[in-house]
Parts: structure tokens; sequence; C-alpha cells
């Protein structure tokens, strides 16, 4: 695929020898993680995320650090998040990487938890005294139960071995307050890979354990505990609120059943120029009795 290649080399101002590089790491590393047990896991998300950094010292995270983009790309995302943050809040982001959003949330709430397995990217950053950064093993939420207002993650689910996924949802449920509420930003499988493995597999081999769909999702927030559940996307003009019913689930199944029946490169540039497949915000919030 080569120009995916092309493309993510340009986007990250890498050369197309350091993608490839990027690539092998990070899928023999996430083999690793795939064909880990739960036990060998508890340490293995804060390891093969610390040595990838390592061994790639041009990773995109690492070293796309423009504070004007990385304000603005938190900017887009306080559209959909400022709406549930009243300044009384408890704010905590899964999978907070270099906290920019977070720190951005700190001023307006009373109290922010950063959670993440590496503390590498965010090892200069200095906290304000309202924000706390707590390292996981991936799976748990390490605060107490019904303490916090609103759990943000993106793209951290994609991230999570498939037998974990469930667990740390039932742990972030756990976290939430009655009443509180959980915003998930994750890929749409439908548009993927989209993490390194795009520019060279059909299916996410990388960093990304599994992919979802709309679908996936809503069933496993549900089987959680979630009841009320809405899609959102976002524009910069624009925020259109869809809920989730069994009504609009059932089209919403129909659609990505036919999409995957076309073929690949077909089915991901349709769904990458659609607005409603090419990411997927799921806001859950978590029944107050």
């Amino acid at each position: 695929m080569p120009n995916y290649i092309q493309e993510y080399a340009k986007k990250n101002n890498l050369t197309v020898a350091q993608v490839e590089q990027l690539y092998k790491v990070e899928k023999d590393l996430a083999q690793k993680l795939r064909n880990s047990t739960k036990a060998e896991r508890k340490y293995l998300y804060s390891h093969v995320y610390d040595e990838l950094f390592q061994k790639i010292p041009f990773h995109p995270q690492l070293i796309n650090t423009d504070p004007e983009a990385n304000l603005q790309w938190s900017h887009s995302r306080m559209r959909l998040i400022r709406e549930f943050l009243p300044p009384e809040a408890t704010f905590l982001e899964v999978g907070s990487g270099d906290c920019c959003l977070a720190l951005e949330v700190a001023k307006l709430v009373r109290k922010v938890y950063a959670v993440d397995v590496s503390n590498e990217i965010t090892k200069n950053i200095s906290f304000p005294p309202n924000m706390e950064l707590v390292i996981s093993d991936g799976v748990n939420i390490p605060v107490s139960n019904s303490s916090i207002d609103v759990v943000y993650s993106d793209q951290l689910m994609e991230h999570l071995h498939p037998e974990d996924a469930i667990e740390q949802l039932q742990n972030i449920y756990k976290a939430l307050t009655p009443g509180g509420v959980y915003i998930c930003h994750t890929p749409n499988r439908l548009s993927g890979p989209h993490d390194i493995s795009g520019c060279y597999d059909e299916t996410a081999t990388g960093f990304h354990l599994q992919e979802y769909l709309i679908t996936d999702l809503y069933n496993l927030f549900k089987k959680v505990g979630f009841s009320q559940m809405s899609y959102y996307k976002s524009t910069e003009n624009l925020q259109i609120k869809l809920p989730l019913t069994p009504a609009t689930i059932k089209i919403i199944e129909l659609s990505e059943h036919t999409l995957l029946k076309l073929p690949y490169s077909l089915r991901r540039k349709i769904a990458r120029s659609s607005i409603i497949f090419r990411g997927i915000s799921l806001v859950a919030v978590k029944p107050i009795t």
C-alpha cells in the first residue's frame, strides 16, 4: 500500500524507511501482547509502550509536539466534553498520553486524574495542583468507586487486548458516580486499520489489538450496565447527537454489514469519506438507580 505509506510519512514528518521501522517494531511488540496471558499483561502494557518509545525516538507521539497544534486538537475535543463539565466535576482521562487535553480540562474543574500505562511522554511535564498522574496496568482504574463524574478516553479502547476490554469497561463503570458519563472515542473498524499497520495490512496488526464497529461498542457497553447511550459526530460548526435505541441500532447494524461485504479498498474509501463511519464517539450514562 505505497500511497498509505507515503501519506503517513508526510503527515508525521518521517521518511519511508522510518515508517517501515516503526511498523516492524510495533508489530513485533503487539504480537507479544496478543500472545500473552492475562497475568503477563499486568506488566506488559507498560513495558511494550516504554520499549516502543525507547526504540523509536522519532515516534510521532514524541516528535510531533507542536503546542499550537496540540491546543487546536484539545479545543476540538472540548466542544463535546464541555457540556458535561460543571466546575465541581471530577474528571478522569484514561490513556492520557501527553496530557494535553487533561491539562485543558484541569482549568475548568475541581479535580483531574490522568491515567496511563507509561510516564515516558509525561516525565518532563509539570502538573497543576488539581491534577494527578496515575499509572495503571492497562485494565484497572485506580480510583475509588463512584468517585468520577466524567471519564474520557480517545484512541484507547482499540489498544486493549480483547479479553481486557470488557474488564476495563467494568472498572470505568464502577469508578463513575450514578449519573456519571463515559465519553469514548475510538476508530471505526470499517475505515481501518488506523494504527501503523494500515500502511501495510487489511486488518490491524500493530498496537490496535481490536478495532470496533458501532454495534460492537453498543453491545459491550450494554453488557456492562450502561443503558442510556448516544452517538455523537462533531464538526467545527455542528454537533450531531443520535440516541442509540433498538431502532437506530438496527439501521446502523444493517449499514455496517452492507459495508463489510464490499471489497476492502472500496469499503475503506467509503467509510473514510463518511462522517458516520470515520470514527466512533459514544457517550454513555451510568444509571442513577
